[in-house]
């Protein structure tokens, strides 16, 4: 007598994010059946907010041992449009290539992810963040335990700007010359697209304990979406009990 078998309907909760971006990271995950749920979360060494948002849902699929209907609750839109929109299998379509022939960024967890969808019955949904809900503020905080974990990892697909990769420059030749000139000033060239690069001012956080530094502004591609930190937008944290003696 043939047998049947239920298929598991699972919520993934997932949140990620870099410290500063590019810099230490981490995600942290929920998944609950019935109910109840497993918390996880890893940090990385140096890592990006996008790559971190797209590694927590990545880990939560390849974490289930059967086929499962599985719904999944992230504040990154960046995620969400990617599968939703079909742009993440464009790219793979268009062997990894975006609009002019530039390569497609993170390409290896898009892949990544597209296999781990494929081994499901997977269905996105946006959750604003830091509105109060709560998964997703226990997501929050799990992914900042991993940032600030003792146990931090490499992230092996990351690569620096500047490094020669499928993730970091550009196919075309003619910004191929830019990849190692340093960004510094608004204006200057992209070294990715060669789009001109604008000044950006990231909302206001808290800082913690034991940060000695922040970035008032950063360069960023309006293009692209690279991000550019520069040592003239770095400011120096005072510690104000150690100004007098």
């Amino acid at each position: 007598m043939k047998e049947w078998t239920e298929i598991p309907d699972i919520k993934l909760f997932s949140d990620g994010g870099a410290e500063p971006n590019p810099g230490k990271g981490g995600f942290g995950v929920i998944l609950s059946y019935k109910g109840k749920g497993k918390e996880f979360f890893q940090g990385y060494e140096l890592t990006t907010n996008n790559r971190m948002e797209l590694m927590g849902v990545i880990f939560g699929l390849e974490r289930l041992k059967t086929k499962s209907n599985v719904q999944v609750f992230t504040d990154s839109k960046y995620v969400i449009d990617g599968i939703t929109k079909g742009w993440a299998e464009k790219w793979k379509k268009n062997g990894w290539k975006r609009k002019k022939n530039n390569p497609a960024i993170n390409s290896d967890l898009w892949n990544r992810l597209l296999n781990a969808i494929a081994e499901h019955n997977v269905e996105f949904n946006w959750v604003k963040g830091h509105s109060g809900h709560l998964e997703n503020e226990c997501c929050d905080a799990l992914a900042n335990k991993g940032i600030n974990s003792n146990e931090l990892i490499e992230d092996v697909g990351y690569k620096p700007k500047g490094i020669d990769n499928d993730q970091s420059l550009p196919t075309n030749k003619t910004f191929s010359k830019q990849s190692k000139v340093k960004i510094e000033n608004v204006g200057d060239e992209c070294r990715k697209c060669g789009e001109q690069v604008i000044k950006k001012i990231p909302k206001k956080k808290k800082t913690k304990s034991n940060q000695t530094y922040y970035f008032e502004y950063y360069l960023y591609c309006p293009s692209c979406k690279t991000m550019y930190m520069t040592e003239d937008g770095k400011r120096e944290i005072i510690d104000r009990n150690k100004l007098f003696k």
